[in-house]
């Protein structure tokens, strides 16, 4: 495998990656190429939204290619467009040595602490000692492996509350990704789940977690959520967030629980705000900038 490596001012990033995903790169990754200098770059943008920038003021691109000679072949054709020009430049190619790509991807997730006795493991590693509850969870298409403080914040949640609380009782996992928080709920003593996603592969992915984790729950496209329920358990974003309040509100029973996340602190008072009209939020979780919110309806 040969990669080739490219200069491109911001406003030629979009442009040079879509012509190498035309001449058949393998992938397409971009860099600043001012990183770990005093001119570095900081591009942020909330998780699951595009990036407010397509690339850096200078940027290194890097494409993959199978062999030498269409990474030449590549550089070659790029060097002729019009739009490789001033600030456009090859920087050369090279070889990539031979990895087990596997156990290296592998080697980046590691078991996640939910609390001391709860915790996400993926299936190539162990369970901790101290573990007594543990989800069983590969790195897959859809959002949620308990890397995320929001994941890992309703997790507590449902692990806080013991298997006591959730015996017997109705859960909706609205927009579960990989229906990690729906398998904690199981996990935890209940036994009427729906989890309920706009992405197909989500719910494909929830219903093969639950699977491999040996839990019963329900897995369908957002009109399979139907009446009320006692915990309603939802990790998205702010905006849909509040899109969402009535529908939402309308899910919990009376005396039923409604669990947030995707909610940034500087958001809390506008979900406040959303949600006046139909449950009292409080902030009950927080952590690295995000945080919980609840409401007891």
């Amino acid at each position: 495998m040969f990669e080739l490596r490219l200069m491109a001012p911001e406003d030629r990033v979009e442009t040079l990656c879509e012509a190498l995903d035309a001449l058949d790169a393998l992938s397409v990754s971009v860099e600043d190429a001012d990183a770990q200098t005093d001119a570095e770059q900081a591009l942020f943008g909330e998780p699951g939204m595009p990036p407010p920038k397509e690339g850096w003021q200078r940027s290194r691109v890097i494409a993959l290619f199978p062999d030498e000679a269409q990474a030449k072949d590549a550089a070659s054709v790029l060097a002729l467009q019009d739009f490789f020009d001033e600030g456009c430049e090859v920087l050369g190619i090279a070889t990539v040595p031979e990895q087990d790509w596997v156990r290296l991807t592998q080697s980046q997730f590691a078991p996640v602490e939910v609390t001391p006795e709860f915790w996400i493991v993926p299936t190539w590693h162990e369970p901790p000692e101290q573990a007594k509850q543990v989800i069983r969870l590969d790195p897959g298409l859809a959002f949620g492996t308990g890397t995320h403080p929001t994941t890992r914040m309703c997790l507590r949640w449902i692990a806080t509350r013991g298997e006591g609380a959730l015996a017997g009782k109705r859960v909706l996992d609205y927009g579960c990704g990989s229906g990690i928080l729906a398998i904690g709920a199981a996990k935890f003593g209940s036994t009427d789940i729906d989890a309920v996603d706009i992405d197909e592969a989500a719910v494909s992915s929830t219903v093969l977690n639950a699977e491999a984790n040996g839990v019963k729950l329900k897995a369908g496209l957002p009109d399979a959520a139907r009446g009320e329920y006692d915990i309603v358990l939802a990790n998205i974003l702010a905006t849909p967030l509040k899109l969402l309040a009535p529908l939402l509100r309308g899910h919990v029973k009376a005396g039923g629980s409604l669990v947030m996340a995707g909610i940034l602190e500087r958001q809390a008072d506008e979900l406040k705000e959303a949600y006046a009209p139909y449950a009292a939020l409080e902030v009950s979780d927080s952590e690295d900038g995000w945080i919980l919110m609840t409401a007891r309806c």
